[in-house]
């Protein structure tokens, strides 16, 4: 699988991502929501700036975290165990004090020349998807949850 990551505009995470200040993405829940369980090592990631319609970077998932059922001291100690590598902001530290984290270190960080994301109105900020021309203009095919259903 491949997964495609929206990045936070106003947070710059893209450009952290690019110059290696950002080796860590985070997503969070009260449940085990996309991409909870579902992103393994040697997977790719493609990143693209909320709003951009643009997909530009890509890099390779080196190590996966997939805590659940955390109290507020846990998530607290596993963001700041982190943070190193996640670089959040307190803003960001807040909007990920959830329950179920998703923890995905990154590696081999390219900047690619740039592809037009064909947006479908269903579609969350993480995507699950057999390979990146199923979401690129000219190429993409519906979008269904298929490939972000428990295997």
């Amino acid at each position: 699988m491949v997964h495609l990551v929206y990045c936070d505009d106003k947070e710059k995470v893209l450009e952290k991502i690019l110059n290696g200040e950002k080796t860590m993405i985070v997503r969070g829940a009260a449940g085990r929501k996309i991409p909870h369980s579902r992103v393994f090592e040697g997977e790719v990631l493609y990143f693209m700036k909320k709003g951009s319609k643009k997909i530009t970077a890509k890099a390779v998932v080196s190590d996966v975290q997939n805590p659940v059922k955390l109290t507020a001291e846990e998530i607290i100690q596993t963001l700041e165990k982190n943070q190193s590598r996640l670089n959040l902001s307190d803003k960001q530290k807040e909007r990920w004090h959830k329950k179920c984290l998703c923890l995905v270190g990154f590696k081999d960080v390219k900047e690619i020349e740039p592809l037009d994301f064909d947006h479908q109105g269903n579609m969350d900020d993480w995507l699950i998807i057999d390979k990146i021309e199923d979401v690129i203009v000219g190429t993409s095919i519906p979008y269904n949850y298929d490939n972000s259903r428990f295997k």
